[in-house]
């Protein structure tokens, strides 16, 4: 006898899915009160039976989406009591402070594909605090909400970003885990730029892919393979700071789970493959004041760029080395800062180059903006936004002369070691992040350096991607 409707978990629709993850995330954008956004949500999941439980996402210091999933009923009558061990996360509490809380941001709330994900769950992001119930300050994603805020409510200004999100699409499953054995990665296409046959695996890939996207309310653009084999990008829209941050960790989430399902390794390595092209997320950055305007735009200006762009990109510059460990946040990430593949490695502005750490793409009122190429897609998307919006902000300025800095060409480290020195004594980079935090940061990263060789020589090395912080294999990291 065949049993049906046993378990009749909720299972919606494309289409539909794109109407209501669209429509919450206008209310987002629309800075509806919280308070309504949360009694909304809780009065659906209350009602909705088909609902089994409430995935519930936060990030850690070093960029790593962690994800809980809470019953629903449990759910709703503890989410004021939603506590983990932040001593077993890398950067965070120490054991003799472990518990931190999870605060959920219920405008940050998502209908997830069933066929992807599984039916019958629904996704939430959260801020993590400490046990009094402040913002912990390791957790980048409260800190660019406050940040963000502050801009709002004092200057009436709203922070955008757009990010180009690059990754490679290989053979089998758990091919990051596994490298350790098997020491290599095998493309599952050899084509090239915009290259690929309807029906072929990479392009299978990203349709179905782009199609998740637009159901959880990405606003797409395009998508297309990218320069090295196997590669791909998806595109979408413009948005304010915290829901494009929100937006990479779930592109980076639902790539790996489709590449997953199809028995493939979704990639987001900076460098996973010697002698191609590598990974980037590139930032595009602008400012819009209360009445649309795009404060970056500047029809006689120089490029086409606003003086507060220009200032902008300078404080970048100015303090370009001393970030770089920020953006590339890896061993790998400093062998895709190779001028020879097209690598944003000089620290300069141009409308052109595309080696220049930051371009000034062509564009009008709507579209004008700052390009900043040298982010790896490992970097923290929180702690990244924050650090460039701030920098560019608030940075120092240089006090080189004009022609002095239009003559001279600086180069962004080309190695960790370097990037951590550079990151460890600059004043700046304290003040921004807090004496503790700043401190953890460079600890990790310097932990994860000493597993890998000092010098990268020209064969990607096990270490590096056996000790990545992004690949997920806690137990090999347990044996050291």
């Amino acid at each position: 006898m065949e049993h049906q409707g046993l378990r009749p978990f909720i299972e919606i629709p494309y289409d539909e899915l794109e109407e209501i993850n669209t429509e919450v995330k206008r209310q987002r954008l629309a800075r509806v009160p919280v308070e309504e956004m949360r009694e909304e949500r809780m009065k659906y999941l209350e009602g909705e039976k088909r609902i089994k439980a409430v995935t519930v996402c936060f990030t850690d210091l070093e960029g790593r989406l962690h994800m809980l999933d809470y019953d629903k009923k449990f759910l709703l009558s503890s989410e004021h009591n939603l506590t983990f061990d932040g001593s077993s996360i890398h950067g965070f509490a120490e054991q003799q402070s472990s518990d931190l809380r999870l605060h959920i941001d219920w405008p940050a709330f998502y209908w997830l594909p069933a066929d992807i994900f599984g039916p019958g769950k629904v996704l939430v992001f959260a801020d993590v605090q400490d046990q009094d119930g402040t913002g912990y300050s390791a957790d980048f994603r409260s800190r660019l909400r406050q940040y963000a805020r502050e801009l709002h409510d004092i200057r009436g200004w709203e922070c955008l970003v757009s990010n180009e999100v690059e990754g490679f699409l290989f053979c089998g499953r758990d091919a990051e885990r596994r490298y350790h054995e098997t020491e290599k990665f095998d493309f599952i296409s050899t084509g090239g730029y915009y290259h690929s046959l309807p029906g072929d695996d990479l392009r299978q890939f990203i349709d179905t892919a782009a199609e998740a996207q637009r159901a959880m309310g990405f606003g797409n653009e395009k998508d297309h393979p990218e320069v090295a084999p196997s590669q791909f990008e998806l595109n979408y829209t413009y948005t304010n700071a915290l829901v494009g941050a929100d937006q990479i960790q779930l592109y980076k989430l639902l790539c790996r789970q489709v590449a997953q399902k199809m028995d493939l390794t979704a990639c987001f390595l900076p460098k996973p493959v010697a002698g191609v092209n590598g990974n980037g997320m590139h930032a595009n950055l602008s400012i819009r004041d209360t009445e649309g305007r795009n404060l970056f735009y500047q029809k006689d200006g120089q490029d086409g760029v606003s003086d507060l762009a220009r200032d902008f990109a300078d404080r970048i510059l100015n303090s370009g080395q001393e970030i770089c460990l920020i953006l590339n946040s890896s061993v790998n990430a400093y062998r895709r800062l190779d001028p020879r593949f097209e690598a944003p490695s000089q620290i300069k502005a141009s409308a052109t180059n595309r080696a220049s750490m930051v371009r000034i793409p062509l564009g009008n009122a709507k579209s004008a903006r700052l390009e900043v190429r040298s982010v790896a897609p490992d970097a923290n998307p929180y702690l990244m936004t924050y650090a460039l919006f701030r920098t560019g902000l608030e940075g120092p300025k240089s006090e080189e002369p004009e022609e002095q800095k239009r003559t001279r060409t600086r180069f962004l480290p080309d190695n960790i070691y370097d990037a951590i020195r550079l990151f460890k004594s600059s004043p700046f980079m304290v003040e921004m992040m807090g004496d503790s935090v700043h401190k953890k940061y460079y600890e990790l990263k310097l932990a994860s350096a000493e597993r890998c060789p000092a010098a990268l020589g020209t064969q990607i090395k096990v270490s590096e991607i056996q000790f990545h912080h992004e690949v997920t294999n806690q137990y090999l990291w347990g044996l050291f």
